[in-house]
């Protein structure tokens, strides 16, 4: 009887897309568009985190009306255009209490969060597994009521539109030459469109895997410097083939799994060439990926590079939570070394947090799963991880928290364990031994593992690496009338500078 006096609550209003958004986007793909945001934020001294999955979320409709930040810089990007012609609500019409009697009720687990930017939903950055929703009294959440980019829960129509979304990129001709047959799968969106359904199977599902492994033997050897932008392409091509369809369960799980790792690494070419907003964007359109298609081991190593890229970015509290959803996501999956290697992950944000407990912790669970050894539920991706990238990683951790001496042995032993297939990891590890090592007073030894490093520059083309021997010059430079010194500095100067 109980249940006759119950009401229910009405169905929610689908949002409506937003056409005008959409056409002023024209050509360009979500992450294009979105990178062309965050340069017009720059041009007028607004910072904004803009990304394709936003991009998507304000075509879908789920974006009533941007915030102010975003009003300014959509603004400055198409002068002479109001809101109502960029295909947003007025703001009066999503904001108080009569907007929220006229339009849906939030969901009823965000009600206690407070909204102080009058955007109705941002776009999604979650650090929690779909099982952890947002806890306002977990300390370490990532919740922020002012950054249009978090909200708190998985929306599987948003997933669709994102998908549909990524679809709609250019041509994919850049790569042919460098990345093989994958590029020249598709000529572009028009012949994607028309291609029969039926014929996209376990052939472009093959080159697919198989552009992944190159792109990573290709970073192994020579670093990401001049192959970010002809990885794009493929890219592009990737999300026309899961637009396309196919009529096997199987090959569209093989076609979800491909662009999101694909998406990954991509994604770590931005990371690794100095490019952290272009990362970004492309981590998260892979766990939007992984999360659409039910792929745990997708999501774990999207929320690993993304802890990566949170520590590189001086986000260390992110970096933690990213690697603790990673660690989550991939506990089901029986690979010991996944762990490990996350662990680590988690180390490092602890690092930057200064925090040396926490940060000992996960060092010591991480060579604890380390030295259980692989097993056959380890990801391919993960061939890079070997006894040389944990020392890297432990070293990394020691000198984020200034113990150089300590940081130099981890160092100097990753630099020696390296299979030398992985030239871009050795330099890597040449250079923090030779940053750890000017920091910590031995110049003369800094100088020679620094020289090292610039022997190997011939054939690795690493911003990330150039940076570090960037920063180990300044430290030496005191110490420039030591020979060994004076050789390093001279021929570091001697460097062509990159754009």
């Amino acid at each position: 009887m109980a249940s006759s006096t119950m009401t229910s609550s009405p169905s929610p209003r689908p949002p409506r897309p937003n056409l005008a958004f959409r056409r002023l986007r024209g050509q360009r793909s979500p992450g294009e568009f979105a990178a062309a945001v965050r340069r017009a934020a720059r041009e007028i001294g607004e910072r904004v985190s803009c990304d394709a999955r936003y991009v998507g979320r304000v075509e879908a409709g789920e974006i009533r009306c941007p915030n102010y930040a975003y009003e300014r810089v959509f603004l400055h990007m198409f002068p002479g255009r109001t809101l109502t012609d960029l295909g947003f609500s007025p703001r009066s019409s999503v904001r108080g209490r009569g907007a929220r009697e006229a339009d849906e009720e939030p969901p009823a687990h965000t009600t206690s969060l407070t909204r102080t930017t009058g955007e109705t939903e941002g776009a999604c950055e979650t650090y929690e597994t779909k099982q952890n929703p947002h806890d306002p009294h977990d300390p370490h959440d990532l919740y922020d009521p002012h950054d249009p980019h978090k909200h708190h829960e998985q929306n599987h129509e948003e997933s669709d539109v994102q998908r549909r979304a990524f679809m709609t990129g250019g041509t994919a001709t850049m790569a042919a030459a460098t990345l093989g047959p994958f590029a020249g799968t598709f000529g572009g969106t028009a012949e994607a469109a028309d291609r029969d359904v039926h014929r996209v199977g376990t052939s472009e599902a093959g080159a697919l895997e198989e552009a992944v492994r190159r792109i990573r033997l290709l970073d192994d050897r020579h670093g990401a410097d001049g192959l970010y932008r002809r990885a794009a392409a493929p890219l592009r091509t990737a999300y026309e083939l899961l637009d396309a369809g196919t009529t096997r369960q199987r090959t569209a799980d093989r076609l979800y799994a491909g662009a999101g790792e694909l998406a990954i690494s991509v994604g770590w070419l931005a990371h690794d060439s100095g490019r952290f907003d272009d990362a970004r964007s492309h981590y998260a359109e892979a766990l939007a990926t992984a999360r659409m298609s039910g792929d745990p081991g997708l999501e774990a190593h999207a929320f690993c590079n993304t802890a990566f890229l949170a520590r590189d970015a001086g986000r260390p509290r992110e970096a933690v939570r990213a690697a603790q959803a990673a660690q989550r996501a991939a506990r089901p999956l029986g690979s010991s070394r996944l762990l490990s290697l996350l662990a680590l992950r988690e180390a490092g944000g602890w690092a930057g947090l200064a925090d040396r407990a926490e940060c000992e912790r996960a060092l010591v669970r991480a060579q604890a799963l380390f030295e259980r050894g692989p097993s056959e539920s380890d990801p391919e991706w993960m061939t890079f991880y070997g006894e040389a990238e944990l020392e890297g990683l432990e070293a990394q951790c020691w000198s984020t928290l200034g113990d150089w001496p300590r940081a130099a042995r981890h160092a100097r032993r990753a630099a020696h364990l390296q299979d030398p297939h992985f030239t871009r990891n050795i330099a890597l590890y040449t250079a923090e031994l030779a940053d750890d090592l000017a920091r910590g007073g031995r110049p003369d030894e800094a100088a020679v593992a620094g020289l090292r490093v610039l022997d190997l520059l011939g054939e690795v083309q690493s911003s990330r690496i150039q940076t570090m021997l960037a920063a180990t010059a300044r430290v030496l430079l005191p110490h420039r009338r030591a020979s060994g010194v004076s050789a390093f500095l001279e021929r570091h100067a001697s460097l062509p500078r990159t754009a």
